[in-house]
């Protein structure tokens, strides 16, 4: 049976009640927290740096935090949020002059490392590195906004990432982000994802006010999650 775990973006969260919106949505049975981190320069938005991750930590979160850099350089920011208490930090090899390098700060560390692709990023960064992955983060949006659609193009995208990480033998998380919702989860692990991240299709399908208000949505992904499962 295939370790399928579910990553809500903080990004479509009300920041305003931060740690109690990633107490609820942990408590509804979500497994890692991911965050986006992006700098108003690599993607045209800007949003949250090491000292909220240090926050959600010194509240109490036990969670996995997922840090995906949209940044350039990446390697200035790596230690910060390794010592905030970060669990993986992914990054776009296009923003790294040394992409092993990179890879080998993030685990030097103490965290565990991945890259992310962009819808028109090749593949082919992962060619003389998976000794160093950890997790592959495939785009299904263009990075910079929550709440955009789905890019159909990602599945074969997926199904050939999968195909490099079970022919490499390396235990690697397979990630996807970008227009994950109940009606399309399914059809995006049966192309080989794994973990699942999904911002406004979590927080954004919910009525505030409710502290189980979660409950309902992420039940949904798993029921879907465990039809693909079983397929």
């Amino acid at each position: 049976m295939i370790d399928y775990q579910i990553a809500p973006s903080i990004l479509s969260a009300d920041f305003a009640r931060l740690g109690e919106e990633v107490d609820n949505v942990l408590a509804a049975g979500a497994d890692i927290v991911h965050f986006d981190v992006m700098d108003n320069h690599y993607v045209p938005n800007l949003t949250i740096g090491p000292v909220v991750c240090e926050a959600l930590r010194k509240h109490g979160v036990e969670a996995p935090i997922d840090v995906h850099l949209m940044v350039k350089p990446v390697d200035r920011i790596i230690p910060d949020f390794a010592s905030a208490g970060a669990s993986y930090i992914t990054f776009h090899p296009e923003a790294s002059e040394h992409v092993d390098r990179s890879l080998s700060l993030i685990r030097d560390s103490g965290c565990r490392s991945g890259l992310v692709f962009n819808p028109a990023t090749s593949l082919s960064y992962l060619d003389h590195v998976l000794d160093k992955v950890d997790m592959i983060l495939l785009m299904s949006v263009n990075p910079g906004f929550g709440g955009q659609t789905f890019i159909p193009a990602t599945l074969d995208k997926l199904r050939t990432a999968r195909s490099i990480i079970d022919a490499s033998g390396f235990d690697i998380r397979l990630e996807v982000d970008g227009g994950v919702k109940v009606d399309n989860i399914a059809k995006i692990a049966a192309a080989g994802a794994d973990t699942f991240v999904s911002g406004s299709g979590i927080f954004g399908c919910t009525q505030a006010g409710d502290p189980n208000r979660y409950d309902s949505i992420l039940r949904q992904m798993r029921d879907r999650l465990e039809s693909a499962n079983s397929v």
